[in-house]
């Protein structure tokens, strides 16, 4: 297992976490209702998928 020789310092830590940011998801519009949904996902207001029902809309 690898371990560090020496400690890392606050720069070089805080440059690396610099990098982690949070993507905002991306959406699509429904083509049957027009709510925005995640992609390749059935609607979850209408229940379609492919423009065909799958799920019971909640």
């Amino acid at each position: 297992m690898a371990v560090p020789k020496r400690k890392m310092s606050r720069s070089n830590t805080r440059h690396r976490r610099a990098q982690w940011k949070a993507a905002a998801p991306v959406l699509v519009r429904c083509p049957r209702c027009r709510d925005p949904k995640l992609p390749h996902v059935a609607c979850p207001t209408c229940g379609t998928y492919n423009r065909r029902q799958v799920i019971e809309p909640a």
